[in-house]
């Protein structure tokens, strides 16, 4: 399966660059990489956020059709792991859309912001309104760390300065969405799901890991991990990889301490590992759009030495029990599986998303003779070193995106089966080729496929999105109608 152009040319016209200062300070990283071993265990920190967490309305808007109940509440965040997060983002804000009139129980689903989804008015539009004239659905919209009204003053629009941010967003998106659930627990809404678009999707999952009930999950455009968005999707070229090489390079604490930090979270990743180091091209830029995803196909074919059906074997495309289906269509193989070759770039990619993080797969990570070895052809030199500190700044990013981001690093969702993912089948912003598919970690979980990319999907198929929404309430409802 090829990758959307249109996710392409949207990214080209987007000049803006991503984590413009760097991986953040080492400090906070350790901080939340230990963070993360609680929140990743739901027995461990399912008294993290109290019951009766304090939750305040400040103000009730009536329109024509429903009620917006507009509200804040302090981030437990701030509380568990002070200073981590900007002042501007402490407070947690949101809007609660209700009908004028219910039709049958009280249902309400979180929707959490994509990239770039600032404040409340385009879920609002998009999602809420719709859901409220369809099915008299509620909706509340909890506003990110980091975005609209909690966006530091320094940041420019939507990109973030420091890779630590998407992590400290994610612990506090998990912790903020425990607060709204328990609290719509005590008003009496029930019953309760979540789900986002893109980046939100995979903030509702993380999320909905953590909470100790059968719960509807709708994630829409996103998958396993944000490594792959950064390392090999078109997003890896907004990326501030020079920074990030720079300060990898400078600052030995990266390699020397937070990289034993960080814990496996893939199949077969060391040798797979070795194997992106040992073969990955001596010309490696960064430069994505054409030696990753596949656009010129005939001037990159296999010369790598590993076949790509066992590398497909090797890193789960399939899936562990779950249901898959596209939208208008017969049964749709994940990942695609039935290609019959695959080119350089897509072997490179399988590459990178099996490259894991912890306990013997250190070595890989730490041993810099290793790549630099693959990189120098007779003795040492410059631009030999250059492709080494490439290779492992990108070994480093994959390490600490899978630590903070990989599904697989969290707890399965009490049942799985009340799971139901939509996915674009030509997404170059989420790319699922060598990643762990998500029915190998959620069995029972459904993965509906549409048509087309990431950008042609948020901007035609919101209406797909609601039905899966409205069809996995259904699915709760069908099994725990005595809750």
């Amino acid at each position: 399966m090829g990758v959307s152009r249109l996710d392409l040319l949207y990214r080209r016209l987007l000049l803006t660059k991503l984590f413009i200062r760097g991986w953040g300070k080492p400090e906070d990283l350790k901080r939340i990489f230990e963070f993360r071993k609680i929140i990743g265990d739901r027995e461990k920190c399912k008294h993290l956020v109290p019951k009766n967490y304090p939750v305040y309305i400040d103000k009730v808007e009536e329109e024509s059709d429903c009620k917006i109940h507009n509200g804040h509440f302090i981030s437990p965040l701030e509380e568990i792991v002070p200073g981590v997060l900007p002042a501007e983002s402490v407070k947690a804000r949101f809007q609660f859309i209700v009908p004028k009139k219910w039709r049958k129980h009280h249902p309400v689903c979180i929707h959490l912001a994509g990239t770039g989804d600032h404040f409340f008015w385009r879920r609002r539009t998009l999602m809420a309104r719709p859901m409220i004239k369809e099915t008299g659905m509620a909706s509340l919209l909890l506003e990110n760390p980091y975005y609209g009204y909690r966006k530091p003053k320094d940041q420019l629009r939507s990109s973030l300065k420091n890779v630590s941010d998407l992590f400290v967003m994610g612990a506090a998106l998990i912790l903020e969405s425990a607060v709204l659930l328990h609290w719509l627990e005590r008003e009496g809404y029930w019953p309760l799901g979540m789900t986002g678009i893109s980046m939100g999707g995979h903030m509702a999952s993380l999320a909905v890991t953590n909470w100790p009930k059968p719960i509807p999950l709708i994630p829409c455009l996103s998958w396993t991990t944000a490594s792959s968005v950064f390392t090999t999707g078109v997003l890896s070229k907004a990326v501030n990889w020079r920074e990030l090489e720079k300060q990898y390079a400078k600052h030995t604490v990266y390699e020397e301490e937070i990289i034993r930090m960080l814990e496996y979270c893939g199949a077969d990743s060391f040798r797979m590992g070795q194997d992106f180091v040992k073969f990955s091209p001596g010309s490696f830029d960064l430069e994505f759009s054409h030696e990753l995803l596949g656009l010129d196909h005939q001037s990159r074919q296999g010369h790598m030495g590993m076949q790509a059906s066992a590398v497909r074997s090797r890193t789960g495309g399939g899936g562990g029990g779950g249901r898959e289906r596209g939208y208008g269509g017969g049964p749709v193989l994940s990942g695609g599986l039935e290609c019959e070759r695959a080119e350089e770039g897509e072997r490179l990619d399988h590459m990178l998303s099996a490259v894991s993080s912890s306990g013997p797969h250190l070595e890989m990570l730490h041993a810099k003779s290793i790549s630099r070895a693959a990189s120098r052809p007779g003795g040492v030199g410059g631009h030999g070193q250059r492709q080494s500190l490439q290779r492992e700044s990108l070994c480093f990013m994959k390490g600490v995106m899978d630590e903070c981001t990989h599904i697989a690093n969290f707890s399965v969702p009490v049942d799985p089966s009340l799971i139901i993912i939509v996915q674009a089948k030509e997404d170059a912003y989420v790319p699922r080729t060598g990643v762990r598919s998500l029915q190998e970690i959620w069995p029972g979980c459904e993965v509906r496929y549409l048509n087309g990319g990431h950008i042609s999907a948020y901007l035609f198929k919101q209406g797909l999105f609601r039905q899966a929404i409205y069809d996995a309430f259904d699915r709760f409802l069908q099994k725990y109608s005595g809750l």
